[in-house]
This record gives structure tokens, sequence and C-alpha cells, in this order.
């Protein structure tokens, strides 16, 4: 009976505040063993799982102020039976949901300790997909999303696979997509219809390829987007699918963004809707630049160096990067092209734009370096980008190579690439040594270079015919 005292007087020393029972009350129990039993029976039955719910919680780093918050917010869990939350808690760390992220989780919705919808999705993560998906994911997942959607998760993420995303990339796609959009808050109905839909773009291919799709309204968002692209191109069904699939981000912006895009570049470039469309199907990330940051000083800068509408649609279909390299990439490639002798507002200038788009900063100031090494000077350069404009992008390792096999291999001057500056575009091995050793053996070395590599392949066999090998 001491013993049982000792226990019940601890116990009431403990809980007592929480009851709001004043303190002489304990002197009439403490005097009174029958009382002091009834006593403890009480709180076994009232207040021992709060006291260790309080306890439990207090583990895990809730402080004394977070724990009367949770237990008032779910008064619930003060008679929560302790081995069906510490289960819980369990769970939740078993795929991650630990620490700091178990007290955000439970601190925003302490439901995650009672559903019994979650259980079933834990196990499938953890048991299924081996922990894998990202504890935000998930915590995000548990936060924002009402549990009656939870069910069903494990028999959606297996029909992906049954629509052909590779098992190898389940996760992939699991953590780069709102769970709760793709696939908590869709039926299965909606996802079969969904990838039915995109099969002619790609299917689950293109899912993988761009996961985020999948976060997307089929009615509301997929067709609409789909069918302003279709209906630009003429209800061209395959070019609008390599669209499509070359660029699947450009599901993710607005029909107003794509269709204001649209109407720029028919006002202020005017272009027609088939020019638009093949703009976007040579480079569909057009719609991710800025229209007034970036599409509207760049195409300013082609009308001012004397394009029109017809000029502007040839230029950006060669060179498309234009509309999308930053103010510091173009302003370093104009001062370049200014310095070796481009005059400001002038097509010419505009052409050799165009052409320095497909390089880097770094590659074009060494091609210039190594022009200016080997005793061409900026006027030289000038003469040979203009006739040739491509010269300005080539890699500076395989212009070197070509020009030291030009002067030693071939024995010729450096001079005759202000003549025919093409050369430097030709393959070396297949097309320059070949011919050149080809043509040395029937008629010297004195043919020009021009002559030597602009035949067509047929036309230089023929030859090669007529002039066998002298013995």
């Amino acid at each position: 009976m001491a013993m049982n005292m000792e226990r019940s007087l601890s116990l009431t020393s403990l809980k007592y505040q929480e009851l709001n029972w004043e303190p002489h009350w304990l002197n009439v129990f403490s005097t009174n063993a029958d009382a002091l039993d009834l006593l403890l029976i009480f709180l076994q039955r009232m207040n021992w799982f709060a006291f260790v719910s309080v306890t439990l919680f207090q583990e895990i780093g809730l402080n004394e102020k977070e724990v009367d918050s949770l237990l008032e917010k779910n008064p619930t869990l003060r008679v929560t039976p302790l081995d069906k939350m510490r289960s819980r808690i369990l769970s939740l760390q078993s795929v991650g949901i630990k620490g700091m992220a178990f007290c955000r989780l439970i601190s925003k919705d302490s439901n995650v300790l009672l559903a019994e919808e979650i259980d079933r999705l834990i196990c499938f993560v953890r048991d299924d997909l081996d922990g894998n998906i990202e504890p935000m994911k998930l915590e995000r997942l548990l936060t924002s999303t009402e549990t009656k959607f939870l069910v069903g998760f494990d028999q959606k993420v297996r029909l992906l696979l049954q629509l052909g995303v590779p098992q190898e990339t389940i996760l992939h796609v699991l953590n780069n997509i709102n769970l709760s959009k793709a696939v908590c808050l869709k039926s299965v109905e909606d996802i079969e219809r969904t990838f039915a839909y995109l099969n002619p773009f790609g299917g689950a291919d293109l899912i993988v390829r761009c996961p985020k799709i999948l976060n997307y309204d089929l009615d509301t968002q997929l067709i609409p987007k789909v069918r302003v692209l279709s209906e630009l191109g003429g209800d061209d069904v395959d070019s609008t699918a390599a669209i499509v699939w070359k660029f699947p981000a450009i599901l993710s912006y607005s029909l107003e963004h794509i269709g204001k895009h649209v109407e720029f570049l028919r006002s202020f470039a005017g272009l027609s809707d088939q020019e638009i469309f093949r703009i976007f199907l040579v480079f569909p990330a057009v719609i991710s630049a800025s229209r007034e940051r970036k599409l509207r000083p760049r195409i300013d800068f082609l009308k001012q160096c004397g394009l029109g509408s017809e000029d502007i649609f040839k230029f950006l279909t060669k060179a498309p990067l234009f509309l999308a390299l930053s103010f510091d990439n173009i302003a370093i490639k104009l001062g370049f092209l200014v310095k070796i002798g481009y005059e400001c507002r002038t097509r010419e200038l505009a052409a050799a734009m165009g052409s320095v788009t497909r390089t880097s900063c770094e590659n074009l100031q060494k091609v210039i370096g190594l022009f200016l090494s080997y005793g061409l000077s900026f006027a030289d350069i000038y003469i040979m980008s203009k006739k040739h404009p491509q010269i300005l992008q080539y890699n500076h390792k395989s212009l070197e190579e070509k020009m030291e096999y030009l002067i030693v291999g071939m024995g010729r001057e450096v001079g005759e690439l202000l003549a025919f500056p093409a050369f430097l575009g030709y393959k070396l091995d297949d097309r320059i040594k070949h011919r050149y050793e080809a043509k040395r053996k029937t008629l010297g070395d004195g043919l020009s270079i021009n002559k030597l590599l602009s035949v067509s392949v047929e036309r230089f066999s023929t030859k090669i015919k007529k002039n066998p090998i002298h013995s």
C-alpha cells in the first residue's frame, strides 16, 4: 500500500495542475489509502495517455509550448494509445520524415498521427519505392491533401508503370511532380485519358522528359495549349508534336503567355502565323524569352540593321539563339565584330551577329587571336567573315589544325584564305586531306583550294577516273 501511495502521490504531483485541482485536495487523498487507489485508477483512465504523450512529443523535439498547442488543436491525441502514436511516428521516420521535418509536419496537421488512410501510403513508399520519395515531397503531400484523397495512391503509381513509365524512372517522375495534383486529386480515368492524349507527342517518354506535365489538367490546360500551337501551324499534327517533344516545358506556360508571344511576333516583327510556327519548330524555347527585355530590343536591332520581316524570319530560323542570349553575351560579341571592321546598323553586321550567336565569347576571341597569330589583320578577318560568316563560329582548335595543314601540309600561303575562306569549313581528314592527296598525284600541287574542295563528290570522282595516277 505504501508503494501505491508513493506512485499515486508522484503521479498526482505531476498532473494536478493539468487537471486544475487545488493543492489542498492532495491532502485529502494523501491521508486516505482507498481514495489514493481510486485517484490512481482515475488518472490511468483519463490522463495517463496525455502524460505519456506529452513526454513522447518532447522526446521528438517539441517544446512545452508547442506540445500544449498541439494538444489544444487535437484533443484526441490526449487519449490516443501510446503504441499507436509511436508506431505512426516510426513509420513516418522510416520514409525520411524525422527531426525538424516531423515537428513541422505535425505542427501543421496533427491528424497525420491519427488518420488510418496514411498507413497504406507510408507502407507503399517504404516497401515498394524503397523510401526514396523525397521527404519534403511527402511532407508537402501530407499537409496539403485531405486524407481521403490519399487512398489509392499506390494504385495510381502502379498505373503509371502500366501506362509505360519505366520502373527505373518512376522515382524521377514522382520526385518531380506535385504528388497531390498529379496523383492524389486525379482519378484513374483522368490519368489514363492524359496518357492517351499525349501518346502522339511521346506518351510515357514525354512524361519522363518533363514529369510536371502530369500536374496540368487535361481539359482546361493541356488540350487548349496544344490547340493553340496546332492552329498556328495550320493543324500540322506532326510538327506540333515535334515542338512539344523538343521543348515539353512549353506546356507549362499559360495560354495568355503563349498568346501574347504570338501576337508580339505578329505585330512587332511582322511575321505570319506560319513563320511564327516555323520559329517555334526550330527554337520552341523562344516562348521563355521575355518580350520586353529580350524579344523587343533584339528584333529592333535587326530592324535597325535594315532587315524587313522576311529577312527577320530567315535570320531567326538560322540563328534563333540570338533571342535567348544574355545582354552581356551579345554586347561582347558586338564589340569584337565592330573591332574587326563591321559597321553599326548594317546588314553585314546582322549576318555576322547571326553567325557568332552559335559560339561562345571565349571561342570567338580565340578564333580572332588565331587569325592574327598567322599574320592576318583585322581587315583580313573582316573580308573573310563577310564572304563566309561561319568562320567566326568554328572551333578554334579545329581551325588551327586546318590552317597548319594548309601551310605545312599543302605548302600554300595563308593569304589564299582571303579568296576562299570556306576552306576552313570542310572536314580536314574526310575532305581536305583526301582530295589533296588524290589530286596531287594526278594534277600536281597547282590546283586552287576552291576548285579542289567545292566540286561535288560525283564530279570529283569522275575527274579522278579521267586522270589516272601517274606512275
